[in-house]
């Protein structure tokens, strides 16, 4: 593909997935400035694709995170960043891992970190640019994980960084805008490709409700893949194979009757 239809397609991207934004009032909250008094076990953070807002529940990897920090209250640290945000994202990791807070990271902080990253769209495409970050930090990431990704200009959604123990990829083919049907390993002694798997919502279609009109007609299929629920409760399996199970209650006390 040359420079100019890449360039072209970046844009044609940019034209559709604003939409999604469409009736959506943004609201970006700053990162409190204090650092946590214990730092968290787990880090697991989410991009939302396009120009939509963390904060919007109708997207599938926002009601993900709320589950996620429902079931882990204390120790693992869950958030969602816009796909824009991903420098916020960065220094947001640093400084959780720097549990004595001295401004550093020490070869034992980098190595305790227990890092999962997804993203949808061009949220799939930062997942991977936080990871390359993270490389450059000398941290480790568990998971990324890839959702109808598509690349962002200047950033390459297609090769994981070898820093990235695992990665999945889910696309899917139909509409004007989908995926990237493929990743691979930069180094596949260190990185485990857990698979690229097609959904196909012509065959199986999915209703994504509360989402604009727009999108529903011009980018359904790429927010179904979104939206599905049974794609969205695989991805919370894989997370939460990362995570530590989740405390259900006192096993001491008797059920209720």
């Amino acid at each position: 593909m040359t420079v100019s239809l890449r360039i072209a397609g970046a844009v044609l991207c940019g034209l559709f997935l604003v939409s999604v934004a469409c009736g959506q009032r943004a609201s970006v909250r700053p990162v409190a400035a204090n650092p946590p008094a214990v730092a968290p076990s787990n880090i697991v953070i989410g991009f939302v694709g396009g120009f939509i807002s963390h904060e919007n529940s109708v997207h599938g990897g926002v009601k993900l995170a709320e589950r996620l920090r429902e079931d882990y209250p204390q120790g693992t640290y869950v958030k969602v960043f816009e796909n824009h945000r991903g420098d916020l994202a960065h220094k947001e990791i640093l400084r959780l891992l720097d549990s004595d807070h001295d401004g550093t990271l020490s070869s034992e902080e980098k190595q305790r970190a227990r890092i999962v990253i997804y993203g949808h769209s061009w949220g799939g495409s930062e997942t991977v640019a936080l990871a390359r970050q993270l490389q450059k930090d000398g941290v480790p990431v568990l998971l990324t994980v890839q959702v109808d990704s598509v690349g962002k200009p200047g950033e390459n959604d297609g090769v994981i960084p070898a820093n990235v123990e695992q990665a999945v990829n889910f696309y899917q083919l139909n509409g004007l805008l989908h995926g990237r049907p493929l990743i691979r390993a930069e180094d596949a002694s260190r990185t485990h490709i857990i698979g690229n798997f097609q959904y196909d919502y012509a065959k199986n279609p999915v209703t994504c409700r509360n989402y604009p009109w727009f999108a529903r007609i011009f980018e359904n299929p790429h927010i179904e893949i979104e939206c599905d629920p049974g794609l969205l409760d695989h991805i919370e399996v894989l997370i939460r194979s990362k995570l530590p199970p989740v405390a259900r209650g006192d096993a001491s006390l008797p059920a209720s009757q």
